[in-house]
């Protein structure tokens, strides 16, 4: 008797949900959707849960952790203090003294898990803090690093890098605080909680930010494409 295969059903598959194991850390594991960016999500997840394992190790005085999450969230925070003031070397500045309250302020962090909100938090507020004393608004002009910006851009992108770069382009002609909302969105992976802190205003002013720059963008890339028609 020959065994015939299973029949397949039509429609879109149902997204399955994966467990993954974390690293050697009191992180709780993360479940995620695997559907159509299945790959992608998981690398993030996993890519938190050792940012907290790295943090925790380094609260306790690990030394070779904190040099790893220094080496890995450097270029993240530099790129989110190069949005909010618009100069390499002011935001080199404010990096560099972004660390030093990190590394005093670790300690007392109560969930490893909020770090990456925490840690921009710190970035934005020294921004603002520079720019008030100087009397002008952090965002007021602030030019996107496109370098920066296009690094990411290929490294997250993969094969729709030339699509992300699109819209890091028409990025460039949003306003200052929808820019950097966005960017912390769709770039840094954040959630609309965790942009509320980074940015220190309210989750409603995310969502209309995030809500009106979408648009433009949509608008701009429309424009765009009928040029090229």
């Amino acid at each position: 008797m020959i065994a015939h295969p299973p029949e397949r059903r039509s429609g879109p598959r149902k997204a399955t949900t994966t467990r993954i194991e974390p690293f050697p850390t009191t992180a709780t594991p993360v479940y995620v959707q695997r559907g159509t960016n299945g790959g992608r999500r998981v690398r993030r997840d996993t890519q938190r849960i050792f940012d907290e394992y790295l943090a925790t190790s380094a609260r306790a005085g690990d030394r070779d952790a904190w040099q790893r999450l220094v080496e890995r969230w450097q270029p993240r925070l530099l790129r989110h203090a190069w949005r909010l003031c618009g100069d390499p070397e002011q935001a080199r500045d404010r990096t560099q003294e972004a660390w030093l309250e990190i590394f005093r302020g670790l300690r007392r962090l109560d969930d490893v898990a909020a770090f990456p909100a925490w840690a921009f938090r710190i970035v934005t507020r020294l921004c603002q803090r520079a720019y008030r004393r100087a009397g002008r608004d952090p965002l007021d002009g602030a030019e996107p690093p496109d370098a920066m910006e296009m690094a990411t851009a290929a490294h997250e992108g993969g094969e729709h890098a030339a699509e992300v770069t699109n819209v890091l382009a028409a990025m460039r002609e949003l306003p200052p605080a929808q820019r950097a909302a966005l960017a912390l969105f769709h770039l840094e992976h954040l959630g609309v909680a965790e942009i509320s802190i980074a940015l220190d205003i309210p989750p409603g002013t995310v969502k209309t930010r995030l809500m009106h720059a979408r648009r433009k963008i949509r608008a701009r890339l429309g424009e765009t494409s009928d040029e090229q028609d």
